[in-house]
This record gives structure tokens, C-alpha cells and sequence, in this order.
């Protein structure tokens, strides 16, 4: 079974509620682990099936909210990260369905 399209999808549903500052602080460090890890699996599929412009995408906002090494930012500031790649996450698990064309 693909696991990389649900991933996705809980990713980025998970990066567009957050949008709103009603999250306790956990929520927030969860959301930094899901994030980097559909990302990154998205991008090594994504290199697997040679769709290079989603590895760097992907690769970009796996590097954005790891949790290692993190962005910090005013939570005012992480909105528009947020919903620009709550929206890549999304398309993603559509574009990169194994049986999807490659764009």
C-alpha cells in the first residue's frame, strides 16, 4: 500500500489549521514532524519517479519544518508558509500518484 498520498493530504490539512492561533504549543511541534516527514518522503518518491521540480519543492519544505533544525519565526510570519505549503502538500498527493503524468 502507498502510504504517500495520505501523508500528504494529513500534512497539508494539518498546515492549513494552523493557520488560526488557537493551537496549544504541541500541536505546533507535531505539525513540524508530520510536515518534514511527508515532505521528505514526498520528495525521495518524487526523485524515484524523476520528477525533479517536486524534489526541490518538496525537498524545500522538508528543510523548512524540520524539527532539528528549526525556522523560528513569529507565528504572525508562519502564515503564509503555512498556507503556501499546506497547498503544495495537497497537490502533491495528487500529482505524485504513481500512475500520475509527470509535469
Amino acid at each position: 500500500m502507498n502510504y504517500l498520498r495520505p501523508l500528504l493530504i494529513l500534512a497539508g490539512v494539518m498546515l492549513l489549521l494552523a493557520v488560526p492561533p488557537i493551537w496549544p504549543y504541541g500541536y505546533y511541534q507535531v505539525l513540524r514532524i508530520v510536515v518534514c516527514i511527508a515532505a521528505a518522503y514526498g520528495a525521495y518518491t518524487a526523485f524515484t519517479t524523476e520528477r525533479a521540480a517536486w524534489v526541490w519543492v518538496l525537498g524545500a519544505v522538508a528543510v523548512l519544518f524540520n524539527p532539528i533544525a528549526p525556522v523560528y519565526l513569529d507565528k504572525e510570519t508562519w502564515v503564509i508558509p503555512d498556507i503556501i505549503a499546506g497547498i503544495l502538500l495537497l497537490v502533491a498527493s495528487a500529482k505524485l500518484e504513481p500512475n500520475a503524468p509527470k509535469h
